[in-house]
This record gives C-alpha cells, sequence and structure tokens, in this order.
C-alpha cells in the first residue's frame, strides 16, 4: 500500500487551491499511478505561521508498479508542472505531494526518508489517512492512526476540519 499527501495553500494559474489538488491527482493517474482511495478534503490553519492562507489537504492510497524513487520522482515532475517554486521551508505552496509511506519501506537518503519523517505529527496527514486506510500502522512507530491522533496535542486534534467535498477526477 502506498499512501500520499497532497496539500495547497495558494491560487494557480489553475484556479483555487480545491482545483489544484484535483489536477494534482489526474496528473499522478496519467503518469500511471493507480488511484485506490482518496479521503475528503481537510483544511488546517499554515504551520508555523498562521498567518499564511489555510492549507487543502488529501490522502490517498495508490498502487505503483516500480519503485519509491520513481515514484518520487514522477511526484516532483508533477509539484513543478503545476507551477511549485521551492521556498523557504514552511512558505505557502501551490502544491505539495508528499509520499506518506511506500509498502512500508524504511529508507534515509539524501534526497527520500521513508516512512515520512514527520507523518506521525501531522493531523492533516493522519485524519486522511484514518478516513481511508484505518489499519495502516506506522512502519516504524507500529502505531496505527487512531493511536497517532491521539497523541497530538489537543490544538491540532481540534483545529482540522474535515470538508464535504471531494476531488474532481477526470473519468
Amino acid at each position: 500500500m502506498i499512501h500520499l499527501n497532497i496539500g495547497s495553500n495558494l491560487v494557480s494559474k489553475y484556479g483555487s487551491r480545491f482545483n489544484n489538488i484535483s489536477i494534482a491527482i489526474n496528473l499522478l493517474i496519467e503518469s500511471k499511478i493507480q488511484i485506490k482511495k482518496i479521503s475528503n478534503f481537510y483544511e488546517t490553519p499554515s504551520y508555523p505561521n498562521e498567518n499564511f492562507p489555510k492549507f487543502l489537504n488529501i490522502g490517498l492510497i495508490a498502487n505503483y508498479e516500480n519503485d519509491y524513487f520513481d515514484l518520487f520522482k514522477r511526484i516532483k515532475l508533477i509539484e513543478k508542472k503545476l507551477g511549485r517554486i521551492k521556498t523557504k521551508k514552511n512558505e505557502p505552496r501551490v502544491i505539495d505531494i508528499d509520499l506518506i509511506d511506500f509498502k512500508s519501506v524504511i529508507k534515509d537518503t539524501k534526497e527520500l526518508t521513508l516512512p515520512h519523517p514527520k507523518c506521525h505529527l501531522r493531523n492533516f496527514v493522519l485524519f486522511p489517512i484514518l478516513q481511508i486506510d484505518p489499519n495502516w500502522i506506522h512502519p516504524i512507530l507500529k502505531k496505527n492512526a487512531q493511536y497517532l491522533i491521539n497523541n497530538l496535542s489537543q490544538k491540532f486534534r481540534i483545529e482540522i476540519t474535515r470538508l464535504q467535498k471531494n476531488v474532481n477526477i477526470k473519468t
């Protein structure tokens, strides 16, 4: 099982944050990444600077035939295609696609760490995972999403909103 998380907190030439995420998913599909399940949209304040625009995020489960590094390269190309510009850490961005877990592989290289090193601390990662894959277990911590959510601060547990809006997928 492969878990990705996609976020956006800026409009782009493609439109709204919702559009940015929907287009990213369609580009993933065009890149031969099989999307199995997609969460609702979740909205959170920007972190650590809450004065920046709010983030929208979704989680998804995917299948991919090639290795994790090939998937990582495809993700970076899609971010670039959508107008992602590398800026300072935690700055607003048009699109952010994170590889959270790739078939429970544990890797730590200069380019990529698996599972994502901060996934267990992020409400916008854990709540979508809980929605679409409640049996997921963190490959290193050996804990499920609900356990990890329960260990977040109360602030992080309550400052996330699940929106009743879904991704637009081209058929």
